[in-house]
């Protein structure tokens, strides 16, 4: 507004005026990216030639060293390892390693699903989680073995228990961790709608907290990969019958190294399974595709 007559002033009107544009000159198609960039991005094939690397430097070394009791070569491992898969042996040997672990595992997870959800609802639950994993966390389940055996006797059921103390406390500490990272909107939703108890954790806490509930999974089921494979070298057999750590024990004993070797190999193997197809693809269709981590 104009402060003598309060009229509204004009804007000036602007000049037109031509811009002169160079030429137009057509730009050179870009061509799409090599093929052997688009292959060099696959995860599973810079997986594949690291494996492959390590294999070939263990056939030099043990050819360098041409000492078979004490390393023997890539290639007499791997005959060993398909005869006794093709004998069967090393088949029904994973078999009872994988029921016995499976037993502790899934026990492991429901303890420490309820050691959680107690804590995560009661002060007292969380000082008793707080003081157990204080206390048994950094205790190595192996070290349990001994007591397991004479609670539990020459059988099953002292692996179960090492293999339910590998899995609870890291996994327990794990769920704990991510249920208290849950955001306090969520939290309140959660109340709005009424949810309380186990209707609450399961429908709100737990798929706020599901990259850390699969991270503890992960972690828990190393521990009790590891954990069993010892327990099974020190004690493995029962009625006569042992898993996979019992066959590379029993196989050391009768100096067979490339059967020993077999055996370490097919635990690498399932490792890997473990981690790169079915953690992978839970993760995959959870928490990459809900976009609750990169």
């Amino acid at each position: 507004m104009s402060p003598t007559n309060n009229v509204p002033a004009t804007p000036p009107v602007r000049p037109e005026y031509e811009r002169e544009l160079p030429p137009f000159v057509e730009a050179p198609i870009e061509r799409g990216v090599p093929f052997t960039t688009q292959l060099w991005r696959q995860t599973w094939l810079r997986k594949t030639l690291i494996i492959i690397a390590l294999t070939v430097i263990w056939e030099l070394i043990a050819r360098y060293q041409d000492n078979d009791l004490l390393l023997p070569t890539f290639t007499a491992a791997a005959r060993a390892f398909i005869a006794d898969v093709a004998n069967g042996e090393l088949l029904s040997r994973v078999g009872l390693s994988l029921v016995v672990l499976l037993q502790g595992y899934v026990a492991g997870i429901v303890l420490a699903f309820l050691l959680t959800t107690l804590a995560i609802s009661t002060q007292i639950g969380r000082d008793l989680l707080s003081t157990l994993t204080a206390m048994f966390n950094p205790l190595p389940a192996i070290a349990l073995l001994p007591l397991a055996l004479l609670w539990f006797g020459l059988g099953s059921g002292s692996l179960v228990f090492v293999l339910v103390h590998s899995v609870l406390w890291p996994l327990s500490l794990n769920i704990f961790a991510g249920f208290q990272s849950v955001p306090d909107t969520l939290r309140m939703a959660g109340r709005n709608y009424g949810l309380k108890g186990m209707r609450y954790v399961l429908q709100i806490l737990v798929p706020a907290a599901l990259p850390s509930i699969l991270s503890g999974l992960k972690i828990g089921w190393a521990f009790a990969w590891r954990t069993l494979i010892a327990a099974e070298l020190v004690f493995g057999a029962s009625s006569g019958r042992g898993g996979l750590g019992w066959y590379i024990f029993q196989n050391r004993n009768e100096l067979y190294t490339d059967r020993v070797f077999a055996g370490l190999a097919l635990v690498i193997v399932i490792g890997l399974v473990v981690e790169n197809v079915v953690f992978a693809t839970l993760e995959r269709i959870t928490i990459r595709r809900w976009g609750q981590v990169r």
